[in-house]
């Protein structure tokens, strides 16, 4: 069963370090967006850097419960 749980490990990391790349991108863009935007509401990198934050914390939170899991296994 540790042979599925690793490989599941290691594709929920990659998938977070995309996702916090993704936003820290958003959020350099949006950055610029803010100097030029009147203000009404949120910009779509906003949007985006918002979105991948939250992707941040799902993959994140599914990894944990994923090593839990495993060091569950292993006793």
């Amino acid at each position: 069963m540790s042979t599925i749980l690793v490989p599941i490990i290691i594709v929920l990391v990659i998938m977070v370090i995309v996702s916090l790349v993704r936003g820290i991108v958003a959020f350099l863009n949006g950055a610029r967006d803010d100097l030029n935007s009147d203000g009404t509401g949120p910009t779509p990198n906003q949007l985006l850097q918002n979105k991948m934050m939250f992707n941040r914390i799902k993959y994140q939170a599914a990894a944990v419960l994923v090593c839990a899991l495993l060091l569950a296994m292993a006793r």
